[in-house]
C-alpha cells in the first residue's frame, strides 16, 4: 500500500469547502477556509493544510467555532483598526483582516489591523500574501496559547506565534517562532518520521525525538525565539485586552484553549521613495546575494519564500501529497457528514 496520496488542488477545495459547509460553517467562510488549507499544502506546508480538517471538525462539535460567527469591524480611529473575530473559523477573520488592511493602507499610507478572538487562522504567509498582491508591504503575526518553552524553562510558557513578512514581486518569510511548527509534529507522528534533534521536549523536559513523546516545541535559536514570541503576545493579546498566555499559565485547565489574537500591518510602498523603485531594488537585492560564492553544501541561494512559490508551482501541476494515514482520517471526517472525497492518484 502506498505510503501517500496525491490530490489535484481544484478538487481538494471544493472538497474541503464542502466539508465545512456541511459541518455548518457558513459558505463563504469555508470557502476562504479551504482556500487557506489548500494554499498551504501547495506550497508545501502540510501541517497547516487540509491535515487539520478532521481537527477543525473536532471544534465545531466541540462549539470551540462559533458556527454563527460574523466577523466584524469593531473600532476604527485613524489607520487602526480593531476586529472582533466572534470566535470563527480562522480564515474567516484574517480574510476580512487582510481586506481591511488593504483598504486603509490605501487611505492613510499604513493600517495596523487588530483581530481578537477567533480561532486557528492556518498559514500566515497567506494572509501576508495577500496584502502583498495589492502593492503593499505586510507583517502578520499571530499569539495563542502556551505551546513552547520560554528560554530557560522545562514545559510550555510562551506559544509557537508565528510572524509572516511579505513584500510585493513575491519575496515573503514566513516562520514560527518556534524551532518548528507544532503542525509538523502532527505530520511526523503521520509519516513515522523521528524528529529533527533540538526541536522538542518531552513530559519531564527531556529532549526527545520521538513525535508520540514530545510534550513541548523548544523556541528557535534560544533566547531570540522566545523573546520574539513573547513580544508578539505584548503586541497582539495584551494590546487588545485579551491575554492568552499568562491565564493559562495560572488555570492549565486554559492551555486546551484554541482561541488566537492576530494583528496585520500594511503599508502603502509607494508612499515613500522613489515610484516604481521597489520592483527593481528588490530584484538586485536578490540577485547580489544569490551571486555570492556558496558554502558547501549548497547548491544554490534561495530566497525567503522561494521554495514554497516553486513548490507551488510544482504541486499545482502535478498533484498535491498527503500521507495515506492522513487522508483515510479526512475522508471519514467527510464521511461523517455525507461528503464524497474526490478520486485521488
Amino acid at each position: 500500500m502506498t505510503d501517500r496520496i496525491l490530490a489535484s488542488a481544484a478538487p481538494l477545495r471544493a472538497f474541503t469547502r464542502d466539508v465545512f459547509r456541511a459541518a455548518g460553517i457558513a459558505e463563504a467562510q469555508a470557502a476562504l477556509t479551504a482556500e487557506a488549507l489548500v494554499w498551504a499544502d501547495l506550497r508545501g506546508h502540510a501541517s497547516h493544510g487540509v491535515m487539520r480538517i478532521p481537527l477543525y471538525a473536532g471544534w465545531i462539535e466541540q462549539r470551540l467555532i462559533n458556527l454563527k460567527a460574523r466577523p466584524k469591524v469593531a473600532l476604527r480611529k485613524g489607520a487602526v483598526v480593531q476586529i472582533d473575530g466572534d470566535s470563527a473559523i480562522g480564515p474567516a477573520a484574517m480574510a476580512l483582516a487582510a481586506d481591511t488592511a488593504i483598504a486603509h493602507a490605501r487611505e492613510h499610507s499604513a493600517a495596523w489591523v487588530l483581530v481578537r478572538n477567533h480561532i486557528h487562522a492556518g498559514a500566515l504567509g497567506h494572509y501576508a500574501e495577500r496584502v502583498a498582491a495589492a502593492g503593499q508591504a505586510a507583517i502578520v503575526m499571530s499569539a495563542l496559547r502556551p505551546m513552547m518553552a520560554y528560554h530557560g524553562t522545562r514545559g510550555a510558557a510562551v506559544s509557537t506565534n508565528p510572524i509572516a513578512i511579505a513584500m510585493p514581486g513575491g519575496i515573503m518569510l514566513d516562520m514560527s517562532t518556534s524551532a518548528s511548527s507544532r503542525g509538523k509534529l502532527g505530520v511526523a507522528k503521520a509519516t513515522g518520521a523521528p524528529l529533527p534533534p533540538g526541536i522538542a521536549l518531552d513530559r519531564d523536559g527531556a529532549p526527545t525525538t520521538d513525535p508520540h513523546a514530545a510534550a513541548t516545541l523548544t523556541p528557535m535559536a534560544g533566547f531570540k525565539g522566545a523573546g520574539l514570541s513573547l513580544m508578539i503576545e505584548c503586541l497582539t493579546s495584551m494590546v487588545l485586552g485579551h491575554p492568552l498566555v499568562a491565564p493559562a499559565l495560572a488555570d492549565r485547565a486554559l492551555l486546551d484553549d484554541v482561541r488566537q489574537n492576530s494583528l496585520l500591518i500594511a503599508m502603502d510602498t509607494g508612499a515613500v521613495g522613489e515610484a516604481g523603485a521597489l520592483a527593481g531594488n528588490l530584484d538586485a537585492l536578490a540577485r547580489g546575494i544569490k551571486a555570492q560564492p556558496r558554502a558547501e553544501g549548497f547548491d544554490e541561494i534561495l530566497m525567503p519564500g522561494e521554495r514554497g512559490a516553486r513548490e507551488f508551482a510544482r504541486r499545482s501541476r502535478d498533484g498535491i501529497p498527503i500521507p495515506a494515514p492522513s487522508w483515510r482520517q479526512i475522508v471519514a471526517t467527510a464521511a461523517k457528514y455525507g461528503v464524497a472525497a474526490p478520486a485521488v492518484g
